[in-house]
């Protein structure tokens, strides 16, 4: 595929994908949503991938749906939102959250709507000290959706996550970090390197074992904790038998680094 909407590049283990509609904050269309889960397929599926970082081109982040893409013309027929969350919206958080490494992202300016939801998807979230978080949704009387009502909730608790739902108020990076909203909030100067080198850190560890952890901490949501030790149990039993495992042991008794293989 042709990519028109967004960068996608890789570089060694780390695979880069940029939103680039600077000129609509990276709003969402529909061409560019199937660019987007065209992308994050090849990244799951390249084994020699094990690291994805997502960013945005310009100054924002994503803004999330187009309005434009969706106009609405006077006494025509109103979309079908619920069509376009499950055939877009849907399949781009679980390609996120079910991909089998770990994926980063570099809140560049404002994440919005789905935006902010798209983000909140990922493993780990750095933002740059001039970028915002806004739940924007109730502006225009629908929910949050892209996870937002499952993923909100657990990072700042229920009373922060209806007030940020309802009241549509904007969160500073700053704030987001100290709620624990994201990982870290970094000087605007700083996003990229730090972003760009804790991806390169991540890409180089055991990535079957970030694959472990995303999946234990998935089941978790659902799970008693006798559920959840069960769990535990079996993946330490897979990730026992491991390459990485095996080199990690042996390089830490031979106290040198680890030359792990993510398999």
């Amino acid at each position: 595929m042709t990519y028109e909407s967004i960068e996608f590049a890789v570089d060694q283990a780390v695979a880069t994908l940029r939103l680039n509609r600077p000129q609509a904050l990276n709003s969402f269309t529909t061409a560019m949503h199937g660019e987007v889960r065209d992308a994050l397929t090849q990244a799951a599926e390249d084994k020699a991938i094990r690291a994805v970082l997502i960013t945005g081109n310009g100054r924002g982040f994503c803004a999330g749906q187009d309005l434009n893409d969706r106009s609405i013309s006077p006494g025509g027929e109103l979309p079908d939102l619920g069509e376009s969350v499950e055939k877009n919206y849907n399949p781009l958080i679980r390609l996120i959250t079910e991909m089998e490494k770990p994926v980063l992202c570099a809140v560049n300016g404002v994440a919005a709507g789905a935006g902010a939801n798209i983000a909140f998807a990922c493993d780990i979230v750095i933002a740059a000290r001039s970028a915002s978080f806004i739940e924007s949704f109730s502006k225009l009387g629908l929910v949050p959706d892209s996870g937002g009502t499952w993923i909100l909730p657990r990072l700042v608790g229920m009373a922060r996550a209806k007030g940020l739902a309802m009241l549509g108020s904007k969160v500073k990076a700053e704030q987001a970090e100290a709620w624990g909203m994201i990982w870290q909030c970094v000087d605007d100067e700083d996003l990229m390197p730090t972003a760009m080198a804790l991806a390169a850190e991540m890409a180089s560890q055991p990535t079957r074992g970030f694959a472990f952890t995303k999946k234990a901490f998935a089941l978790s949501a659902t799970h008693t904790l006798e559920q959840q030790l069960n769990v535990e149990r079996d993946l330490m039993r897979t990730a026992g038998k491991s390459y990485d495992y095996q080199e990690g042991v042996r390089a830490f008794l031979e106290k040198r680094s680890p030359q792990f293989k993510g398999e």
